[in-house]
Formats: C-alpha cells, structure tokens, sequence
C-alpha cells in the first residue's frame, strides 16, 4: 500500500470524527488499517492530512522552491513551475483529474467561492496571499486547470534588481528620480515579466511621510513602505449583488487623500479615472500595463479608454498630460530586465511614445527621446 493509499485509508476513518484529529486518532486509524504505528509514521500522515484539507495539496512542497512566481496545472498530469526563466515542468502528478477539481473547489470555497458546472471558473486570492484561478475540464483541455501566483517572500528592493544585472546603473539613477520627482509613470511589460515587483520596489522609494493608496483587482502590491493603503476589487456574489470594480475604488482612491495614487494593474475603463486624476493634480501617479513593448502603448491607451468610454482623441489628449515616462519589463534568458524606457511626447497625432534608453544584449543605448526625458526629469 502507497503512502498515499494510507492517507486516504486514514481519512476514511477519521471522516466519523466530527472534530478535527488528534495524533492519537491517526494512531488509531492506521491500527485499523493493518498499518505499523510509529511516531514518524503518525508525523508523516498528519502531515499529509494537514496539507490536503488546509493547504494546496500536492502542490504545497512546490512552494518551497527559491524564486517561484507561478505553479500551473493542465489537468492530472502537466503541473509546471516558473521561478524566473520560463515554465518548467515538474514531477508532481494528480491521482486524477478528480483530485485537481477537488483541489480547486476546496480552494475556491476557502475565500466563500463558488467552482461548480453552474460556476466553472474562478479567480481569488487566498488567505495566504496567492493569487488563484481555476478553470473546471468541462470547458478546458487537457483537464481541469489551476494557475497560482505566488507573491514574493522577500521584498526586492531597486539595489537587488541592480545587483542582479536586470537593471543598469544608468537605467537604475533615471528609476529613483522618477520617484523623487513625483513623475507620473507606467510599467508595462508581459506575464510574469517582473511588472509588479518592479512597481513594489519604486514605491518602497516614496518618502515614509508620503500616504500611498493602490487599487489591485487582486492584491499583489507590498511596498516595504509606512503609510500604504490598499483597495482590492470585488466580483458580485452568487445573486449578483456586492461588485466593487476598479473603477468604483479609482474614485474612492481619490476622496482619500493620496499623495501617491497607483493601480496596481491598468487594464479597464479605470485608466479614464486615472487619467482624470493626474491631470487634476495628482502628482507620482503610477502602476502597470500589459504591452509588448514601449512603442506599442499609445494604440494600447486608445484600447483601454474605449472601455472607459473615451474617444481615441480624448485619449491622447489625457494620456499626453497625465502620463510623462514608459518603462518596459522583460523577459530574458538569465531573468527579468528592465529593457526599455521611454517617454510621451506631443505630435501631429496628438502624442507618441519615444524610445529613451533601450537595452539589448547587455547593452544601453541612448535613442531619440533621450532628450525629452532628460526635460521631464530636470
């Protein structure tokens, strides 16, 4: 009999208890099931029973893992980790693809969510901070799908990122004087490119008297800084009632005294609000955006204003006042870098993006917006 056999064998008979288990009940339960009864035995199935009702599961030794960002499950067989250079599979497999939805529905249930065939995806923050999202088979392959975003244990401060090389000195002097100047920015990047983590290491460099509010649609922001508030957004509940949008907290961020406003992900009608309140004298506005790449923000800008119901010229005329520098996240084959930093800048067409400083193959090279962000920051 596997250990995994003992464990369910185990759980059979402690289901009757109708209290939690006591080490003396597991002791009585392996009796029961012919098993060697030991301390470490005892331990070990304790740990497990632990584990399957309180934590991830099967999954929980994955967290253990230095670096981790992501742990991804397509289905019983295909479970994958991300610890900064791309998805990598790893051994761990489910019984079946039972065990995976059992794993979600008793997730979702944690944070009062549903995950059924009525109900079939999910997307909460735990207890624990993790951020999780599950999609039942009935409607993805190969199976059911779970994605975890692990937050960071350790809060990376911009020296770290300079240390690691995914920041250049120069790259680095022009980050902090964004902060010391109050200079509205946004970062963009990919999934997984360092978005967030970048984010959360700037505002560390917010001065300790500055009052910092971020709106997250699921918290992730942790700035190690004194006077941070954050707003997270609600789904409605199973008769529809209780939705807190992002844009809802957008305006509530505003009536609370900010001296630094930041959403943690631009990705809505939210960024009309935003906009509104840096061109109402909001200064160091700040937060992330999904883009490719510098240059492909401002049709990204005129994308998300649509939903807030702008017009691509409000757009640009909002978005040529409120926000001065870009800076791009991305993924590389030793990590994370800062690539890109650019620059808004008014033209015939209302306002562009305007590469600044850009980094390839280890090296920075100044391009023709160097000049204008120069102005920006003096």
């Amino acid at each position: 009999m596997t250990s995994d056999d003992i464990q369910r064998e185990v759980r059979r008979h402690l289901a009757f208890l109708g209290r939690p288990a006591t080490a003396l009940d597991i002791a009585e339960a392996l009796r029961a099931t012919g098993q060697i009864v030991s301390d470490s035995v005892v331990l070990a199935v304790q740990d497990g029973i632990t584990r399957d009702s309180m934590g991830i599961g099967v999954l929980e030794p994955l967290l253990s893992i230095e670096g981790l960002t992501d742990i991804v499950v397509n289905g019983a067989d295909q479970v994958f980790i991300d610890r900064g250079m791309g998805l990598e599979p790893t051994r761990v497999r489910f019984d079946d693809d039972d065990a995976v939805r059992q794993l979600g529905v008793r997730l979702a249930a944690l944070v009062g969510r549903r995950l059924d065939d009525g109900s079939p995806y999910v997307d909460a923050r735990l207890p624990n901070g993790v951020r999780f999202h599950a999609v039942l088979s009935g409607i993805a392959h190969p199976g059911t799908c779970l994605s975890l975003r692990v937050p960071a244990k350790n809060r990376l401060s911009l020296d770290d990122w300079l240390r690691s090389g995914s920041v250049d000195p120069r790259m680095a002097s022009i980050l902090r004087r964004l902060v010391e100047k109050k200079v509205a920015f946004l970062i963009s990047g990919g999934t997984g490119s360092g978005k967030t983590t970048l984010l959360g290491s700037l505002l560390s460099l917010v001065p300790g008297q500055e009052r910092i509010v971020i709106v997250e649609d699921s918290r992730e922001l942790d700035p190690d800084h004194s006077h941070t508030v954050s707003l997270e957004s609600r789904p409605a509940n199973g008769e529809g009632a209780g939705l807190v949008t992002m844009t809802d907290l957008v305006r509530q961020a505003l009536r609370m005294r900010p001296d630094r406003l930041v959403v943690g992900e631009v990705r809505g009608g939210e960024l009309r609000d935003l906009l509104q309140a840096l061109n109402t004298g909001h200064e160091g506005g700040c937060g992330t955006i999904h883009a490719n790449s510098v240059a492909d923000l401002p049709a990204r800008f005129e994308a998300l204003g649509a939903l807030g119901g702008l017009s691509a010229e409000a757009t640009r005329a909002q978005v040529a006042s409120a926000i001065r520098v870009l800076v791009h996240v991305s993924r590389v084959s030793t990590g994370r870098e800062v690539s890109e930093i650019g620059v808004m800048t008014r033209d015939s067409t209302g306002v562009s993006a305007r590469l600044a400083l850009r980094r390839r193959d280890g090296q920075t090279q100044e391009d023709d917006g160097m000049a204008a962000l120069m102005e920006v920051l003096s």
